[in-house]
């Protein structure tokens, strides 16, 4: 595998003729008369593989004259940084369609001028159809990511809520605005992909700013709606303690990888909605009903309900300028059956009278993400005594048995459906030796220790991992080990899915397809078998090493090194 660039690191310069083991690819497009043997032993030089198709597109790329000889200048560049790529084929057909779209002599003469563009467009282009389609839409976001900084620093939260804010000026119209929020997303999801494709940035910090686009977006649709309910039905507002009128606080807790700062390309965000009080109605801050007769008295639980169910169709609904987020709301409370809003005291009784052990997994990754960060917190505190339970607290082996049978309950559940599809040793998140087991068995130490040791909870697997070797319930071999399988898991899975921004975590079984998810990968682009077989070895190794850890720990407990070390800090913690 490649090594990784540090962040900040600026791509090398490239060559200014290709390796003299490929021809010089110019009689492509300049010979008088062309030969069909001639051409196909040039283009397959820079693994292309249907040659004429590839011939095709460069005529249609050439242009006039003019146009042609400025095409075949920069054609060895161009055909050497598509080489390297996961589909040389596919960039062809997105440079063809880039070039339709724009002002082609001034533009190739930039390409000349900067071949570090022309490398950087070649890298998306065979590496990512949904990346390539973005910049074949919008070509001046070519000109924004030549920009300093743009890919050479980290993104940042505070960054891109400013960027957004000027983006947003003085907009009034609420489909306008979110429109804005489309376009946004669209632009920083390109700047982040680039970023990872070129190694300027490793996994934690992908989905750092995956995570952090995702609430800042989230909050932004958020206020949209909000704002546009609240003119409507009025604020909603309840009695408080001592009797007065207050605002009715309302938050978005991010759930699954959103919540643990962890998020893929394309995932959907898990989300719960709460609010704070079930008792009240919308009236105007002053203590007056809503103005408008015919909104007058909505309850609070009418209110919320509306606005939970307008920002998931804000963020989900698609138009021409795509759409903000995916959302799954089936965390919420009696799952897709359930109402979208709760109150904090109907979400406490339903986790202490109804709440299931997958739920209490889950609910380590709550966190606030949008709306009141007072409620959010609140939400988060009111869970931690159904999450970390009591008897298991103690050290108490029997009860942490249940919860250990419990939880590989789930996991087979998904093993059956996994080995339905075929897709039990292909699946990198829930096959086997997956992402989810290793995010198992952490969730299932925090729930067996964390009342006990606060110390062991993060909401982060890695730092959950450094956690528990910090506590000493795993080694150093065994934390770097999990560390190491989870990076290149999740790294895999990003590769999968910005080829065309879909939630896939499938391998492809062999063949060509492989061989382009390796090179995406860092693999070797020169020799595609050997990349491949690489590939295979390292994710066999890195998924039979997760496997053995979680079924040492799930199927074996009474001898598990890791479940009695939880117990025995349990029990020491008391």
């Amino acid at each position: 595998m490649r090594d990784g660039k540090k962040a900040g690191a600026k791509p090398a310069p490239l060559p200014v003729r290709p390796p003299l083991s490929r021809p010089d690819p110019r009689p492509v497009l300049l010979a008088p008369e062309r030969q069909a043997d001639q051409l196909k032993a040039i283009l397959s030089a820079y693994n292309l593989r249907d040659c004429d198709q590839a011939d095709r597109n460069l005529q249609l790329m050439a242009g006039d004259p003019h146009q042609r000889r400025q095409l075949a200048d920069i054609l060895p560049l161009l055909l050497d940084a598509i080489a390297r790529t996961a589909d040389p084929d596919q960039a062809l057909n997105h440079w063809e369609r880039l070039l339709e779209g724009v002002t082609r002599s001034s533009f190739l003469e930039y390409l000349r001028s900067s071949p570090r563009m022309l490398d950087l467009l070649c890298t998306i282009f065979g590496n990512s159809d949904a990346l390539a389609f973005t910049v074949i839409r919008d070509p001046m976001l070519i000109y924004w990511l030549a920009e300093e900084d743009v890919l050479s620093r980290q993104p940042v939260r505070a960054a891109m809520e400013e960027a957004l804010r000027k983006t947003l000026g003085q907009l009034t119209v609420t489909e306008l605005k979110l429109e804005v929020l489309r376009r946004f997303r669209r632009r920083e999801m390109l700047r982040i992909g680039v970023r990872d494709l070129l190694r300027l940035a490793g996994v934690p910090e992908t989905t750092a700013a995956l995570s952090d686009l995702a609430g800042l977006l989230i909050q932004a649709a958020y206020d949209v709606i909000d704002a546009d309910l609240r003119k409507q039905y009025g604020v909603p507002m309840h009695k408080n303690r001592r009797g007065r009128w207050v605002k009715t606080g309302f938050a978005v807790i991010g759930m699954g990888k959103l919540g643990g700062h962890e998020l893929n390309y394309s995932s959907d965000v898990d989300l719960i909605y709460v609010y704070e009080s079930h008792d009240g109605e919308t009236r105007q801050p002053g203590g007056k009903q809503a103005g408008k007769p015919a909104a007058a008295g909505i309850s609070n639980e009418e209110y919320f309900e509306i606005l939970s169910r307008e920002l998931t169709k804000a963020l989900t609904e698609q138009t021409k300028e795509g759409y903000v987020f995916r959302v799954d709301l089936r965390l919420r409370a009696e799952g897709s059956i359930g109402q979208l809003a709760r109150s904090l005291d109907e979400y406490r009784q339903y986790y202490a009278t109804r709440g299931q052990v997958w739920e209490r997994l889950a609910l380590l990754k709550a966190w606030p993400v949008a709306g009141s960060m007072e409620v959010g917190r609140s939400f988060v505190k009111m869970a931690k005594p159904f999450i970390f339970g009591a008897a298991a607290a103690r050290g108490d082996l029997g009860a942490a048995l249940a919860v250990v049978r419990d939880v590989r309950a789930v996991k087979e559940m998904i093993d059956a459906k996994m080995a339905d599809r075929g897709h039990e040793r292909r699946n990198v998140k829930l096959g086997t030796g997956g992402i989810r087991e290793i995010e198992f068995l952490a969730q299932t130490i925090q729930v067996l220790a964390g009342r006990t040791i606060p110390g062991l909870v993060d909401r982060s697997t890695l730092r959950a991992l450094d956690r528990f070797l910090r506590y000493r319930l795993i080694s150093t071999r065994e934390r770097d080990d999990l560390r190491a399988a989870y990076l290149f898991l999740r790294d895999v899975e990003h590769k999968l899915q910005m080829v065309h921004d879909l939630q896939t975590h499938a391998l492809p079984e062999g063949g060509e397809e492989l061989e382009r998810c390796a090179v995406r990968a860092g693999y070797d682009a020169a020799d595609r078998t050997r990349g491949a077989a690489a590939f295979r070895a390292d994710h066999r190794r890195h998924t039979g090493l997760v496997n053995r850890v979680f079924r040492s720990f799930f199927y074996e407990p009474d001898r598990s090194p890791i479940l009695k070390a939880t117990l025995r800090l349990c029990r020491a913690g008391r």
